[in-house]
């Protein structure tokens, strides 16, 4: 890992981190590609008014003004935020939101797209969690309706795409708000946004806690509140969990429409993604907007991290007059994911730098012709480097041995090219308009125990 920051909150990797972290990226990119998503890139503010309009997360979002600033350029106008004010977004899915609205007549229904930025979140540093970090965001948007498949096709998505990275095990634990709504519902418990803020807070304060919370702050009874634990507890790995669930004795429509949902999604799961989705009808998320499938990720031993990987379905985050736009989608948090993988040494970079070929110079007036040389290498996709001095060969070689370069190439005076693999120490003819490395020195490799490694 690199060493502590200056500015806690705002990670910044070194090279051979940054390669690991680039791996991950183009993972991803290849993944959701070959699933059609198209790349969108948003802008990195929003009015104050946009970012809070569906759900209070006010302590979190930084406001943005200038360091001489007027009265209006102030994000806070007495004592309250100032909606047309601007600020960096907290996530992903809010402005794509907005991009949906302000771009309807230019996109095609339903419309994929991922998204890989950074955002800035005002919360305690602390590993897994920062100030300034990289999420990867996969989402469908319908126009007025979007077929309940997408929120299954979405999980497998992240499924495939989490198994190709070099990452421990994981498990998408997978609930529906329908569902939750429903059953507080049919036992008496009307306020269900309460309800779902308490259960989502169980991991952290238990279910004792979460109990007295039910019963002061919304008025249940013992009974509706021991109902309410008892439907978070259940978890299964296939559809059994319907059967736990009409156990409890409840009834409501929307409770059925959820329990139905959440169904499909967990059986096309354990037939296409075995092992890696959970039903955990604790899962509640936070923010108002999601109105039917949820998700939340944790790898296995692993789980004191925190979420991975979260979102669902939202069917009013977006809309322009009377026209809706629902969508479903889910983020992976880059950076928590990397910030563990380097402090439990799950993967390394084969080298620190991209370069696979250091150009050795015999003397000064050797320069321009290892430029010609390197010319042809990089022609043909060989990342190749030049000597700055002609120093003795064999401090040209620790200086290519330093940065984790493992080929230098000389020239004789008579023109003759060799090769020199100096991991290995064999040195071979070669000539710049054929010669090629192993594959797996021609770009860097990130060496993990996890799944196979690949190339960046």
């Amino acid at each position: 890992m690199a060493r502590t920051a200056s500015l806690s909150g705002f990670p910044e990797w070194l090279p051979e981190e940054r390669l690991v972290e680039l791996h991950v990226l183009d993972t991803l990119r290849r993944v959701f590609e070959l699933h059609g998503f198209a790349s969108i890139e948003t802008r990195a503010v929003e009015t104050v008014g946009q970012l809070l309009r569906k759900g209070e997360i006010d302590k979190e979002v930084y406001g943005l003004s200038r360091l001489q600033e007027d009265e209006s350029d102030n994000p806070v106008k007495g004592g309250k935020a100032d909606p047309h004010a601007l600020a960096l977004h907290f996530d992903l899915t809010v402005p794509f939101a907005r991009y949906v609205v302000e771009n309807a007549g230019y996109l095609a229904f339903p419309f994929r797209r991922y998204q890989i930025q950074k955002v800035w979140r005002g919360e305690r540093p602390q590993e897994g969690r920062a100030r300034e970090f990289t999420q990867a965001d996969i989402d469908v948007v319908g126009d007025g309706e979007l077929p309940f498949r997408y929120d299954v096709e979405i999980a497998l998505v992240i499924a495939e795409a989490l198994s190709a990275l070099p990452i421990p095990d994981f498990r998408l634990r997978i609930n529906n708000r329908k569902l939750a709504e429903g059953f507080y519902r049919g036992i008496g418990l009307d306020d269900t946004a309460g309800v779902l803020r308490s259960i989502d807070k169980l991991e952290k304060i238990g279910p004792a806690k979460v109990a007295e919370l039910l019963k002061s702050e919304l008025g249940a009874s013992d009974d509706q509140a021991a109902k309410a634990l008892q439907l978070a507890a259940i978890r299964t790995d296939d559809t059994s969990f319907v059967a736990q669930v009409r156990a409890l004795g409840v009834t409501n429509e929307l409770l059925d429409e959820g329990l139905d949902e959440l169904e499909q999604v967990i059986d096309a799961a354990v037939q296409r993604a075995p092992g890696k989705v959970l039903a955990d009808l604790s899962i509640a998320r936070g923010l108002d907007y999601y109105t039917g499938t949820v998700v939340e990720t944790v790898l296995v031993g692993h789980e004191q991290l925190g979420s991975i990987c979260s979102g669902g379905r939202y069917d009013a985050l977006a809309s322009k007059g009377n026209r809706k736009f629902p969508g479903v989608g889910l983020s992976i948090g880059v950076t928590r994911l990397v910030s563990r993988i380097l402090s439990q040494d799950l993967a390394k970079a084969s080298r620190s730098v991209p370069t696979a070929v250091l150009v050795a110079l015999n003397d000064d007036d050797s320069w321009g012709g290892a430029q010609d040389v390197a010319a042809l290498l990089r022609s043909r996709g060989i990342p190749t480097e030049v000597a700055a001095k002609a120093e003795k060969f064999g401090k040209q070689i620790k200086f290519a041995d330093r940065r984790g370069i493992p080929f230098v190439w000389f020239t004789d005076e008579d023109g003759t090219h060799q090769v020199k693999d100096i991991r290995t120490g064999e040195q071979v003819l070669a000539a710049p308009e054929t010669w090629m490395p192993p594959l797996e020195d021609l770009t860097v490799q990130v060496e993990t125990t996890a799944p196979a490694a690949a190339s960046v």
